[in-house]
């Protein structure tokens, strides 16, 4: 008979649901993706890019979702284990602390970008 082959969820079929979900407008499964994708054990190449469109999809989610305090807390995260945040989770953070009337903390975060001269990204 036919084997049965266990398929492991990796770090890119993550990013790809939870950037489906961003799209979706459900903050709530990006954020529950989100936390999964942690817990598994990836590789460190293939954990750069992708982690950084995970962390970018799930920061826009919950900046859609006028989660402005659960996008910052991604946001810092994302800068202590070292994964360099993108022109997109910038943008998100920003647009997050915006919405939630929180103009110092965007405008913090537009002045640390600029500091940083990141090239936009193509979107």
């Amino acid at each position: 008979g036919m084997q049965q082959i266990e398929v492991l969820p990796n770090v890119i079929s993550y990013s790809s649901t939870i950037s489906a979900c961003e799209k979706g407008g459900q903050w709530q499964r990006a954020l529950g993706l989100f936390v999964g994708m942690q817990q598994i054990e990836v590789l460190p190449n293939v954990m750069s890019i992708s982690y950084s469109i995970s962390y970018s999809s799930t920061i826009s989610a919950c900046e859609k979702g006028g989660q402005w305090q659960r996008a910052l807390g991604l946001f810092v995260g994302m800068q202590q284990i070292e994964v360099l945040p993108n022109v997109i989770s910038y943008s998100s953070t920003i647009s997050a602390c915006e919405k939630g009337g929180q103009w110092q903390r965007a405008l913090g975060l537009f002045v640390a970008l600029q500091q940083m001269e990141l090239l936009p990204d193509v979107i």
